[in-house]
C-alpha cells in the first residue's frame, strides 16, 4: 500500500485503537469503556481476557465483538452517557467533489430503481478469480489494502455485483448514481468500473479525513455531510454497525495473517533445526569411520618402526 500514509502491516492495529465508543450498538445506558494506552477508548458491553488478547463484546448477546491486544488496554471505566439522538442532515460544506456528490445523492430517493434492477439483471456476474483480480488492481491503483476493499464490498453488497439498495445504490461497492457519474463510472454493474470507482471514492474520503479510516467508512455509509455535522461517526445504529462490522472483519483477517506467518516461521525454524541435526549426525558418522580407518592402519605403522608383532 505504497503512499497510503500508513504502514499496511500495522494499520489494523491502529484501527483497533481508533475503534471507540461510537460503536456500542445497543441502546442501553450503561456500558464499559476500555481505555487504551494511546488514550482512545472502546465502548463495549462486556469483555473476556484470553491471555495476550482481550475480546470486547459490543452487544450483550456476544454476536458482535472485536479483539484487542491485552497489553494495549490500560484500564476499564463505566460509561453511563446515552448515545445522542439523530438529527436531520446538515448542508454539505467544504467536501471534495465525489464526496459532495455522494452527500447530495444520498438525500434523495432515485426515481429509476426498476430500471437499475433491470440493468443489473442483464450484467454478467464475475467469477471469484475475476473479482479477486479486479480488487487487487483497484487496490494497487488507489494504494489501498485489498483486504480492506474486500471488507467494504462484503458489507456493502455481500459480493453481489447486481445489488441495488432501496435508495438506489448500485453494484459491488453500492455507488449512488450521481457519485458514480462524478467518478466516471458509466456502468455501476460492471465489476471493474464499480470497484475502481468505489476504491477511488474511499481513497478520496481517506485523504479528506486525514486517513482516519473510521470517519472515512462512516462517510462512505452515511454521507460525508453527517460526519462533518457530528465531527465523527453519526449516532445512527446502521452506520455504527456498518463501521464496526468492517473493522472487526478487517482485524480478523490481519490476526489470521499474523498467525499464519508465525506458523510458517516456526515450521521453517523446525525444518532448519532438523536439517542441522541431520548434518551433525552425518559429520559424526564420518568421524567414526575415519577413526576406524586409522585404527586399522596402525599395525603397519608400528611394524615399520622395528617392533616385532606376534603372529
Amino acid at each position: 500500500m505504497k503512499g497510503f500514509g500508513l504502514n499496511p502491516d500495522h494499520m489494523w492495529k491502529g484501527m483497533i485503537c481508533a475503534f471507540s465508543a461510537v460503536f456500542f450498538l445497543q441502546p442501553a445506558f450503561a456500558a464499559d469503556l476500555a481505555i487504551l494506552s494511546n488514550g482512545f477508548s472502546i465502548r463495549h458491553d462486556h469483555h473476556l481476557v484470553m491471555g495476550a488478547t482481550t475480546r470486547l463484546f459490543l452487544s450483550p448477546d456476544g454476536s458482535s465483538f472485536t479483539d484487542v491486544p491485552t497489553a494495549e488496554i490500560s484500564s476499564y471505566e463505566k460509561d453511563l452517557s446515552p448515545p445522542p439522538a439523530p438529527d436531520p442532515p446538515a448542508p454539505v460544506k467544504g467536501l471534495p467533489g465525489a464526496a459532495a456528490a455522494a452527500a447530495q445523492s444520498r438525500m434523495t430517493l432515485p426515481a429509476a430503481l426498476s430500471s437499475a434492477r433491470s440493468s443489473a439483471r442483464s450484467a454478467p456476474l464475475p467469477t471469484a478469480a475475476e473479482l479477486n483480480t479486479v480488487v487487487n488492481s483497484a487496490s494497487e491503483t488507489y494504494r489501498l489494502d485489498p483486504d480492506l476493499v474486500n471488507s467494504v464490498i462484503h458489507a456493502e453488497s455481500g459480493f453481489n455485483a447486481h445489488a441495488v439498495s432501496p435508495k438506489g445504490a448500485q453494484g459491488l461497492m453500492q455507488l449512488m448514481p450521481q457519485t458514480a457519474s462524478n467518478l466516471g463510472v458509466s456502468n455501476a454493474f460492471d465489476p471493474k468500473q464499480n470497484v475502481g470507482g468505489g476504491s477511488a471514492y474511499l481513497r478520496e474520503l481517506l485523504e479528506h479525513y486525514n486517513f482516519d479510516l473510521v470517519k472515512a467508512l462512516a462517510a462512505y455509509n452515511a454521507g460525508p455531510e453527517r460526519v462533518e455535522k457530528y465531527n465523527g461517526v453519526p449516532p445512527f445504529r446502521e452506520t455504527r454497525a456498518y463501521v464496526a462490522h468492517i473493522i472487526h472483519e478487517y482485524n480478523q483477517k490481519k490476526i489470521a495473517q499474523e498467525r499464519a506467518e508465525k506458523a510458517q516461521a516456526l515450521a521453517a525454524a523446525k525444518k532448519a533445526k532438523a536439517t542441522s541435526g541431520t548434518a551433525r549426525q552425518v559429520g559424526a558418522k564420518s568421524s567414526v569411520a575415519s577413526a576406524h580407518a586409522q585404527t586399522a592402519s596402525s599395525p603397519a605403522s608400528s611394524n615399520s618402526s622395528g617392533v616385532t608383532l606376534p603372529r
